[in-house]
């Protein structure tokens, strides 16, 4: 059962997700105003919990938008539904979280002052981790070519809002080719991520990244990898302007996500990349794995049990 149930929390209410719990008038739904993260587990402890959180902060304030409970409240919400969905399921493996907060209902219209109140809804279901053929042979991506991530002057990606259009239509168009992922790429012709996840690459031992100022989200997990994970692992790490026509000078490629954590890329549409034991990836995912081991026995009070 755990495979198919969504425990939700709407303000503080528990229910089963598939249970309607918002008005048709909440600006979430109407207008995508709203904000969200997602955390998940590690051996039952809630991982990087103040990285998301402070994240989140900063996508409320960009949308000046008020939070409708402290970090506390929320995190005790947190341990309260996946309680629930652990009783519900039996299932005792690893869990997904998702917080989303919207801006609130009222009339219909596009002025935020119209909005009521904000409200808040949580999500707890099981943690799909990768297959492991897929961390074997690696994920295929292909570029998107019909449209761009958008520019931060108009709808910065770095605010993680419920507005995913543009990456829904670029991951659309990759997985009609077969993909699992998809390359984005911003106006200037420059990698930025994929839909879901950060994107990384190995030249010579070395791991280039795209900076923020291509236009992209500020991951997590890509945050810890640079300024933590890496450099214990002696990885060095590189920010710098990536384009398409770079792939071929690279021997390995990842993606970067809080699901996912590193997740070897095989392919980016025909060019193949190095995948298994021995690459710089597979060495960055176990030094990785180190760092959460640290995490869990240093955040005991986050366990969600």
């Amino acid at each position: 059962m755990a495979g198919d149930f969504i425990q939700a929390n709407t303000n503080g209410r528990l229910h089963d997700a598939r249970e309607a719990s918002i008005a048709p008038l909440n600006r979430g739904f109407l207008y995508g105003d709203a904000i969200y993260e997602v955390w998940r587990t590690y051996a039952g402890v809630l991982f990087a919990w103040r990285e998301h959180w402070v994240r989140l902060e900063q996508s409320a304030a960009a949308l000046s938008l008020r939070l409708p409970a402290t970090a506390d409240h929320v995190r005790e919400e947190i341990r309260r539904t996946a309680a629930a969905f652990r009783v519900t399921t039996g299932y005792r493996g690893e869990l997904y979280v998702r917080l989303q907060i919207t801006r609130g209902g009222g009339p219909i219209g596009l002025d935020p002052g119209l909005a009521d109140r904000s409200d808040f809804v949580l999500l707890v279901q099981a943690n799909r981790s990768p297959a492991p053929g897929k961390l074997a042979e690696g994920f295929r991506l292909s570029l998107a070519t019909g449209l761009h991530r958008n520019h931060p002057a108009s709808l910065n990606p770095a605010w993680k809002t419920g507005n995913y259009l543009n990456n829904i239509l670029c991951l659309h168009e990759a997985r009609a080719r077969g993909a699992d992922e998809v390359v984005i790429t911003n106006l200037a012709g420059e990698v930025t991520e994929a839909a879901v996840a950060n994107l990384g690459f190995v030249r010579d031992g070395e791991i280039l990244t795209p900076p923020l100022t291509a236009g992209m989200l500020g991951g997590i997990t890509r945050g810890l990898v640079r300024e933590h994970v890496a450099p214990a692992a002696g990885i060095r790490v590189h920010e710098t302007t990536l384009r398409p026509e770079d792939f071929p000078a690279m021997q390995e490629a990842f993606m970067l996500s809080t699901t996912k954590d590193v997740a070897p890329v095989g392919w980016i549409d025909a060019q193949r990349y190095r995948v298994g034991p021995g690459t710089v990836t597979m060495r960055l995912k176990a030094a990785f794995a180190d760092y959460v081991r640290d995490y869990i026995a240093r955040h005991p009070e986050q366990n969600l049990g």
